[in-house]
């Protein structure tokens, strides 16, 4: 057996009354745990390498803390508290960063990007919708869909009500991670999987997917789509948005520089460089026909927006009067107003 492993985690999560996972929380998980962590739980658990999703008992859990107490305190201490669970427990153990085999491995590498131990792109999620069943998020928790009605009437019968907020494969990201130094206005708009850094602020129409997020800090008032990574002082404004991978069958990442805004209602479907600026209500995409001007407002010459993904200080505008889509270099990086950031 391998003594390194790429990622390890304790957790409590929920099973369907057939025994199958519909969601697992990780209250610590780790990045690269130690060779001694590893020779410490494999006996209990019976690991013997690869990646694996082991079911523990309470009896185990305390076997657990116990040998890890010189190894790792904070580790102990979790397996400590979950010695008394009620539910379900899970040790997920990678040894690699594979595509994905089990729901607790899916969750595992949503809690990696969610605690900010691995960026946006940073790990593999090939097969991750299918091991994310379709549940009901309640004010009892996760719900197999096809238990809810029964549910629903259990709750009336004792007096009281059981509250669907969504039904998704996603829950949100606060139920399981809730990262320092950020403000969210809306809290069911960012699922779990989202990178939110330090110094972020989302406002309520904000919306960040599963890998995706800010660098931090910025201002998300617009949808950040699965896979875009927003840079350092940043600002997407109201109704703004970025075109993902998932929905058009693109393959281009799609990410915004440092120091960039795109305005209000506007959105873009390349990769904005340094210092860019998209005008309010304008969309670009790919293949967008750009005017390129000179410092003169001069036209140079007629490109495709792709030519300039990635190049810094640009501004993206439309021609009031012909309704051409120009580009210009304007040198002026956007500063968002660090007081407003300063007491995240």
């Amino acid at each position: 057996m391998s003594t390194t492993l790429f990622s390890a985690a304790f957790g409590v999560g929920t099973q369907n009354r057939q025994g199958a996972w519909l969601e697992v929380f990780y209250a610590h998980p780790l990045i690269n745990p130690s060779a001694e962590l590893i020779e410490a739980i494999a006996p209990i658990l019976g690991y013997t390498g690869g990646n694996q999703a082991i079911t523990f008992t309470t009896a185990q859990a305390a076997q657990l803390a116990e040998a890890l107490k010189p190894v790792d305190a904070a580790q102990a201490a979790l397996l400590t508290r979950l010695a008394e669970s009620h539910k379900p427990l899970v040790a997920t153990l990678l040894a690699e960063d594979a595509a994905l085999t089990s729901t607790p491995e899916a969750y595992l590498k949503l809690h990696l990007l969610s605690h900010r131990l691995v960026k946006p792109h940073g790990l593999s999620l090939a097969g991750v919708f299918p091991l994310l069943p379709n549940v009901a998020w309640t004010s009892q928790g996760a719900i197999d869909l096809s238990e809810l009605a029964e549910r629903q009437l259990e709750a009336r019968l004792r007096g009281d009500l059981l509250e669907v907020f969504s039904v998704d494969k996603f829950p949100k990201m606060t139920d399981y991670v809730v990262p320092a130094g950020v403000r969210i206005a809306d809290s069911a708009r960012i699922r779990l999987g989202a990178y939110i850094g330090e110094g972020t602020t989302v406002m309520h129409e904000g919306f960040v997917n599963f890998n995706a997020g800010t660098e931090g800090p910025g201002m998300i008032e617009g949808r950040v789509s699965a896979g875009v990574f927003v840079g350092k002082g940043s600002d997407l404004g109201g109704g703004c948005s970025t075109m993902g991978t998932l929905s058009g069958g693109g393959n281009i990442v799609i990410k915004v520089g440092e120091g960039c805004l795109i305005g209000a209602n506007a959105g873009i479907g390349i990769p904005l460089g340094d210092r860019n600026t998209v005008e309010s209500g304008l969309y670009v995409t790919a293949g967008s026909k750009v005017a390129l001007l000179d410092e003169n407002n001069q036209l140079v010459k007629v490109v495709k927006a792709r030519e300039l993904a990635g190049q810094p200080d640009l501004l993206f505008r439309r021609n009031s009067e012909t309704g051409a889509v120009e580009c210009k270099t304007h040198k002026s990086a956007i500063e968002l107003n660090e007081a407003l950031h300063a007491h995240n």
